[in-house]
């Protein structure tokens, strides 16, 4: 007797489903049998049954490979966007702008598309954001100027710049406003280059009048003025004093890449490979040690204690570096020992300038921890500075060598020094554009001024 609920198909069949019919045939359904459809046509028993489990069931397998759509779905419904169709009670009923907006689920997304990106792509990326997050985080952000200061990072905070400024107007005469320009674009000059590579920036005020006996001494307050500074910032070790007339060319270059990584490559101690001052070197005396005797010193790169340059006519110290040391302190009590100054003042045109030379040529134990740079490396004059003998390819500005710092020494005899200043300062941005810069300015305004004829600054 069958138990099925309903007739079968083929005489003494059954339902497939176990408990609704006993039959110990061996097959739970007809395969191959035919019945009339509710329209008159045949229809075979498996393509109904399949049908049916296609609608109201599913499969009790899976196959290996069921298709793209079967197998990305869910990803890719994850994606689509959906319909905010909740009701907002901000719009009024015949206004329909608020709803059915987009909802876009950026996170599902994403999260889609990571889930489709194979492993090694997934380490690419990761490597990407990365680089980019460093990158924001030391270059963009004010985060790069403090570890370019630290002293196992950048070492920044070694450097101090001292900038010789005169707020007050000098002694003698009050600024017009071509020093009041002047003074602007140095200061502003140095404060980008300190905020760019982490130094420190001590702005003199050289009016400030120091008096010993009878004489203003407000050139030789940059000795002092050095000494200062040594105490206000204990750590560092090299102090750069620049004239107010002087201007940094090539901001992009460090202190450190640019001299002191390198150093003993740089300078030379024999002051006879340039020598304009004509000083015998090294001094012959049966007194002297051999270090005194010897015409670079020690050899030794830590023991150089002085750097400077020299120009047409000597000594120049618009631009040079000093170091923290003994040797330095005992330099700068006798350079500004007022004994000295008294008895020498009128002759010393140049003043702490012709006041190091003396010392220099007289003192061996100067001599051996002072040492000298190219005057272009540190120091360029333009080219109406020592222009008897025309262009010096040792001393003036060369735009093609990019050279780090232009001193406009002089200017103030008979020379245009805002003219000078001004030049200067538009090579050197137009020699530091930045890609995008020189895209506007080398493409497209020259493309403009070839179809209008105008010219125009992006």
């Amino acid at each position: 007797m069958s138990l099925s609920r309903s007739p079968s198909p083929v005489p003494g069949g059954g339902w497939s489903s176990p408990g609704l019919n006993i039959n110990t045939s061996g097959r739970s359904s007809p395969a191959k049998s035919s019945f009339s459809g509710p329209n008159g046509g045949t229809v075979t028993w498996e393509s109904a049954r399949l049908k049916s489990q296609g609608v109201t069931g599913y499969p009790s397998f899976s196959t290996q490979n069921q298709g793209f759509f079967t197998r990305h779905m869910r990803r890719i419904s994850s994606s689509l966007p959906s319909f905010n169709m909740a009701a907002d009670d901000r719009y009024a009923e015949k206004e329909k702008l608020g709803r059915g907006r987009w909802k876009i689920p950026l996170l599902g997304r994403v999260k889609a598309m990571v889930a489709r990106m194979g492993r090694k792509w997934k380490i690419r990326a990761l490597i990407a954001i990365l680089l980019l997050a460093c990158y924001l985080l030391f270059y963009i952000t004010p985060l790069w100027y403090y570890w370019r200061r630290t002293t196992w990072l950048g070492g920044g905070e070694k450097f101090v710049i001292i900038l010789a400024a005169n707020i007050g107007g000098g002694v003698m005469e009050w600024k017009g406003a071509r020093e009041w320009a002047i003074e602007r674009d140095s200061v502003r000059n140095k404060r980008k280059y300190v905020a760019r590579w982490g130094y420190d920036l001590e702005i003199v005020d050289m009016s400030t009048k120091k008096r010993y006996a009878h004489e203003w001494r407000e050139s030789w307050e940059k000795v002092d003025s050095i000494r200062n500074s040594f105490r206000k910032y204990p750590k560092a070790e090299w102090i750069w004093w620049l004239d107010l007339n002087t201007f940094v060319m090539e901001p992009s270059y460090s202190l450190q890449h640019h001299l002191f990584d390198n150093l003993d490559a740089h300078i030379y101690r024999d002051i006879n490979e340039f020598n304009p001052l004509n000083i015998t070197h090294p001094m012959q005396a049966n007194y002297l040690d051999p270090e005194s005797l010897s015409v670079v010193g020690d050899g030794n790169i830590d023991s150089v204690n002085l750097i400077l340059s020299q120009d047409c006519s000597g000594f120049n110290l618009g631009s040079f570096f000093i170091r923290r040391s003994e040797w330095t302190d005992r330099l700068l009590d006798i350079w500004w020992d007022p004994v000295a100054y008294e008895q020498k003042h009128m002759e010393w045109e140049h003043k702490e300038q012709d006041a190091l030379e003396q010392l220099y040529t007289t003192q061996p134990w100067i001599r051996s921890h002072t040492a000298f740079l190219p005057q272009r490396l540190i120091n360029s004059f333009p080219t109406g500075a020592c222009s008897d003998n025309g262009n010096d390819t040792r001393i003036h500005y060369n735009q093609d060598d990019r050279d780090f710092v232009v001193n406009m020494a002089g200017c103030e005899w008979g020379r245009d020094c805002w003219g000078e200043m001004y030049n200067f300062r538009e090579l050197s941005y137009y020699l530091n554009r930045n890609p995008w810069e020189r895209f506007k300015e080398d493409l497209i305004a020259v493309i403009w001024f070839k179809l209008t004829g105008q010219k125009v600054k992006l």
